[in-house]
């Protein structure tokens, strides 16, 4: 039996192919190529690794305190669009995308829908894509925006604020040549379902997804060899290298890893705001049943009391790591229960 039957999404993801156009793909290689350095996703993320744990699909032993180098991997992130802004020009197109709406209006059975992010994660040959995981989901009055990425997941893990959960769609897009790994793995059943697979390579292959509510994660690929170079840090950056189409890791201004341009794989992310009708899309913009950061906390609270659990209350409960620890312990579902047999594989 499914005990978390609100974490899968609205419908079975929806695959395409050829998802964005010859020039578009060219343009985004080139803000790709010629705006970074790009900086890893865990420091843009967390500010803490227990941070990460209340993101993510784990908990600790009492006692443990975990490191930066438990989570560590080389895989980066470039944003290319927030805020419903597209911020470079030169691929405006690419985030304003009427072919983009049309499927996640479609995926919905919306009326509506607003582009509100688009992101690149930018990685070369790495492990699989940490535990099994579901992304950042925004509430009215808490977003990604304003608030720390382990308080949304556990909002969303919990099932306690689905009144205010804003509906969302994206857009997956992978670009990968390798022959080692690079698949897409997820649980469109919830995390005790059956999990189903993508397999690489993929060059222009798309997923409409509800990434907020089903759990997911990235397959390992390249060279098992290749997977986490000496020298990585959570300061690491990757950036084109100057004299190839390859790319370079550095650390402190020195080059660790050099990628060839075969090894890399790019997921460009494009999200959506999805409302069913006007009124719900009238509730959202004039604010009028927001949450804050206060009341995420009297409800968990009150949760943690109703259950007799002993606590102390923090004076900074977006920062606390003991807090933050005994929140996963509590509302923290865990992973998946089945576990296909190639995630993190050498080879598919």
């Amino acid at each position: 039996m499914n005990t978390h039957s609100f974490l899968r999404p609205i419908a079975e993801p929806q695959l395409i192919e050829n998802a964005f156009s010859e020039d578009q793909r060219q343009r985004l290689f080139s803000v790709l190529r010629n705006k970074g350095p790009w900086t890893t996703i865990l420091s843009q993320e967390f500010s803490s690794p227990e941070e990460v744990i209340g993101a993510t699909s784990g908990s600790l032993p009492e006692g443990f305190v975990p490191t930066w180098d438990m989570f560590l991997s080389p895989v980066f992130r470039s944003t290319l669009g927030r805020g419903y802004a597209s911020l470079y020009p030169e691929v405006e197109d690419c985030f304003y995308n009427s072919k983009f709406l049309d499927l996640a209006r479609g995926y919905w059975g919306a009326k509506y829908a607003a582009p509100n992010l688009m992101l690149c994660n930018i990685q070369g040959p790495a492990g699989a894509g940490g535990a099994p995981h579901v992304d950042g989901a925004d509430y009215r009055g808490v977003t990604i925006q304003n608030t720390p990425g382990w308080l949304i997941g556990l909002m969303t893990k919990c099932g306690l604020f689905r009144p205010w959960q804003v509906k969302k769609a994206q857009v997956l897009t992978w670009y990968y040549k390798g022959q080692i790994g690079g698949g897409f793995t997820y649980w469109p059943d919830g995390p005790e379902g059956q999990p189903k697979q993508l397999y690489a390579p993929m060059w222009g292959r798309a997923a409409v997804v509800e990434n907020e509510v089903m759990y997911h994660g990235a397959n390992a690929c390249g060279p098992a060899e290749m997977r986490k170079p000496e020298g990585l840090a959570i300061n690491s950056v990757i950036a084109a290298d100057p004299n190839s189409d390859g790319w370079q890791i550095k650390t402190d201004g020195n080059v660790i890893q050099q990628l060839p341009a075969d090894e890399i794989r790019l997921l460009f992310h494009w999200g959506a705001d999805m409302y069913m009708d006007l009124d719900e899309m009238t509730v959202a913009l004039d604010h009028s049943d927001d949450l804050s950061h206060e009341q995420v906390f009297d409800i968990f609270l009150s949760e943690l009391r109703a259950r007799g659990i002993a606590f102390k209350t923090p004076s900074d409960p977006l920062h606390d790591p003991e807090f933050i620890q005994l929140l996963t312990s509590v509302f923290e579902p865990g992973s998946p229960t089945i576990m296909p047999a190639i995630y993190d594989l050498a080879a598919e």
